[in-house]
């Protein structure tokens, strides 16, 4: 099928007038803006950006992917699709081993049936239990475990080596070993921390090459000790992830990040089950969370995940004055790449998914495609 007549982002050109071609549910040529066929799809000028994909999701629509419920994880991902986030990697908690057990058995099976209308499943994100009480923000102190590198292995084979990411503290006994391991199968990432610059450091240099949610539950950054922040910050293929909902981050912190990391920022949604739901009392990891006015927190009032989309927070981005296609980036080729699939998601090109979305020239979603075909119920 060929869509003609868009304002297509492409990587390496941003927005440029042309048409493609799909087959099979993947996109199989760029062509020029004059290139026309008489059964084309007209996109009449509209502009097409890369379907986005969320690496740090954990739920939304009243589920939760730790719960361990396949009806749940479906419903999660078909939201997500509706939302524009046509690729998800869903975040665990810090919970018993039995727990991300049930969870990522889910995952796998969501992954293999890749049910029509959702979101494809492109790994999992472990966070947790691999992490430092002072800094657990809302993560349960009752299963925090020191890094156990036989323990993720089991974890990693039970469910096909779908964990595509791994978070841990650096400051934790035997972070550095589990991190040279670690990082042989899967993307390792320092978060939860209450870590010193060396011993940060140190984890980097054994392989870790991800930050994950950027200033939060973290040390702020200091010109004496630049900590957790300074030692990703100074290393070229360590990337970061960043909550942009408008209440984890202040907008010059936002701004600021795109700076410290260049083409290394990943954005984020962070989304509890309360995300497209009402206020009112939710769960998380066994911690009652309460939804109130768009903020969602823990009952000592600790700020918890978001209630926002990552479509929401790629808009929140580009209106803090991110420039448009660095933004995309950060939220379609960016995230690929960190769980390892960006020579088949993450943008528009032969070879790849034909996920993708057609938008207003503000970026107002209008259409989502999944394999090229259009989805019937957008939300």
């Amino acid at each position: 099928m060929l869509f003609a007549n868009g304002l297509v982002f492409l990587e390496d050109q941003g927005f440029v007038p042309a048409g493609f071609r799909v087959e099979n549910g993947v996109f199989t040529e760029i062509l020029p803006p004059e290139h026309r066929e008489t059964d084309a799809v007209d996109l009449q000028g509209a502009t097409v950006i890369p379907g986005l994909i969320d690496i740090h999701t954990h739920g939304n629509s009243g589920a939760d992917f730790s719960d361990g419920d396949d009806q749940g994880l479906r419903t999660m991902a078909r939201f997500l699709a509706a939302q524009g986030v046509t690729g998800f990697a869903p975040a665990s908690m810090t919970l018993p081993y039995s727990t991300l057990r049930k969870a990522f058995a889910t995952a796998s099976r969501l992954r293999d049936e890749a049910p029509k209308g959702a979101a494809r499943l492109l790994g999992i994100n472990m966070e947790g239990p691999f992490f430092s009480e002072k800094k657990k923000g809302a993560q349960n102190a009752a299963y925090l475990q020191a890094p156990d590198f036989e323990a993720f292995r089991e974890l990693y084979e039970g469910c096909g080596g779908l964990i595509r990411i791994v978070d841990l503290a650096p400051e934790l006994p035997g972070a550095v070993d589990f991190a040279r391991k670690a990082s042989k199968l899967c993307t390792v990432s320092v978060a939860h921390t209450d870590a010193d610059y060396e011993e940060t450091a140190a984890v980097y240099a054994a392989g870790a090459s991800h930050l994950t949610h950027l200033y939060n539950a973290m040390p702020g950054i200091h010109h004496r000790n630049p900590g957790v922040i300074g030692a990703a910050a100074e290393r070229e293929g360590v990337y970061a992830e960043l909550i942009c909902d408008g209440q984890h981050v202040h907008p010059s912190a936002v701004r600021m990040a795109f700076k410290l990391f260049p083409d290394r920022i990943c954005l984020i949604s962070d989304a509890l089950r309360c995300c497209g739901m009402p206020d009112g009392e939710y769960e998380l990891g066994g911690q009652q969370v309460f939804l109130r006015e768009g903020i969602a927190r823990l009952e000592d009032g600790t700020i918890a995940g978001s209630a926002a989309s990552l479509w929401d927070c790629l808009r929140n981005a580009i209106a803090f004055g991110i420039p448009r296609e660095t933004a995309i980036l950060a939220a379609t080729r960016n995230p690929a790449r960190q769980l390892g699939c960006d020579d088949r998601c993450g943008g528009i090109a032969p070879g790849k998914w034909a996920d993708f979305l057609v938008c207003d020239g503000d970026l107002s979603r209008k259409t989502v495609y999944l394999a090229g075909e259009k989805l019937e119920s957008p939300i």
